[in-house]
C-alpha cells in the first residue's frame, strides 16, 4: 500500500484517463446542459446572493385591511400589518478538487487535460444545483396544498385552480413538475411542442395551464405545481471572504467559484478547486401544490 504522503492521490487524472490525444478533435454532441436555461424556464427572478455566515429567513406578511367607508370628518382607522420571519439556517459551503498529472498533460495537452476536465467538473456541479431543487420539492414543505385528478389533464387543471385561489391577487404563471411516463401516457406519443433544458423536456402553455417540466425525479402518478414567481434561489456570493481567501473566480452564472490551474509542484500536477453553496426556497408554502394523478379513476 502506497504511503498516503508520497503515493499518488486517489482519483488523480492520469495519462490513462486521457484517451484524447493532440491530433484528435471531438465535439460534444449534447449542448443543452444549461443551468441558466433551467433557471429561465423555472422563472426564478429572485436570485439572492448571501455573504458567508448569514442566516436565511422566510418572511410572511399578514394583516387586516380596515373598512374604507369612513364618514366625513371622522378619524380614518389604521390598517395594521406585521412581518414575521422564520429562520431557515445558513447555506452550507460545498467543496470539490481535481488534479491532473504532468504525464496526462504531456499526452493530451494542457487544454484537454485541464480546461476540458474543468468544464466537465463545472457541469457536474451545476447539475448538483438541479438535484438540490428536486430534493427541496420532494421534501416536506410545511403548509403546502393538495390536489388530485382522474387523469393528467384533470389533475393539473385542479392544481391550476388551487394556484388561482392562492395567488388570486397576483399575476402568477404556473409551472408543473411531472414524471415523463404520466405525460407519455396522456399524449399517446403525440408531440406537443417539446423542448429540452438541462437534460429534461418541458412544454410551455401545456393544455393552456402553464409550463410542464418532465423529469423522472418526480415519482410516477404524482406532480408538484407552483407559481414561477414563488421560487427564490439563495446562493453564497463568490466575491466574499472565502472566495477572496482562495482566489476564486465565478462561473458564467456567478453561483460557483473556481480556481483553475494552480500548481502542486511536490506532486507535479495541476489542480482545480471549486466551491459553491445554494438553496431553493419558496416565499409562499401554500402556493405549492402537491398531488396525485389517477386518484379519482
Amino acid at each position: 500500500m502506497a504511503n498516503v504522503l508520497t503515493g499518488a492521490e486517489t482519483n488523480l487524472i492520469t495519462q490513462e484517463q486521457m484517451k484524447k490525444v493532440r491530433e484528435v478533435d471531438f465535439v460534444n454532441q449534447f449542448t443543452h446542459n444549461s443551468l441558466n436555461k433551467l433557471i429561465e424556464v423555472l422563472g426564478v427572478t429572485r436570485k439572492i446572493p448571501m455573504m458567508e455566515g448569514t442566516t436565511m429567513y422566510v418572511y410572511s406578511t399578514t394583516g387586516t385591511l380596515q373598512d374604507g367607508a369612513v364618514p366625513e370628518g371622522e378619524i380614518i382607522p389604521l390598517s395594521q400589518y406585521e412581518t414575521k420571519k422564520t429562520p431557515v439556517g445558513e447555506i452550507a459551503l460545498k467543496k470539490w478538487r481535481k488534479a491532473v498529472s504532468a504525464e496526462a498533460i504531456k499526452k493530451s495537452g494542457y487544454n484537454v487535460a485541464v480546461n476540458d476536465t474543468d468544464k466537465a467538473l463545472l457541469r457536474d456541479v451545476q447539475g448538483g444545483i438541479r438535484t438540490d431543487l428536486f430534493g427541496f420539492l420532494n421534501g416536506e414543505i410545511t403548509g403546502s396544498t393538495t390536489a388530485e385528478g382522474a387523469n393528467l389533464k384533470s389533475a393539473l387543471a385542479n392544481a391550476w385552480g388551487q394556484l388561482q385561489v392562492k395567488f388570486e391577487d397576483d399575476a402568477a404563471e404556473a409551472v408543473y413538475f411531472v414524471n415523463p411516463l404520466d405525460v407519455a401516457e396522456y399524449l399517446g406519443g403525440k408531440d406537443e411542442g417539446l423542448a429540452t433544458v438541462f437534460g429534461m423536456n418541458y412544454v410551455e402553455n401545456f393544455l393552456g395551464l402553464g409550463t410542464v417540466i418532465m423529469t423522472s425525479r418526480i415519482a410516477q402518478g404524482t406532480f408538484i405545481a407552483t407559481a414561477k414567481e414563488n421560487f427564490i434561489y439563495y446562493y453564497l456570493t463568490m466575491n466574499g471572504d472565502v472566495a477572496n481567501a482562495f482566489d476564486l473566480t465565478t462561473d458564467e452564472l456567478g453561483y460557483i467559484g473556481i480556481k483553475s490551474g494552480y500548481q502542486n509542484e511536490e506532486r507535479a500536477q495541476i489542480e482545480s478547486l471549486v466551491m459553491n453553496g445554494g438553496q431553493f426556497l419558496v416565499e409562499y408554502a401554500e402556493g405549492v401544490v402537491k398531488g396525485t394523478i389517477g386518484a379519482g379513476a
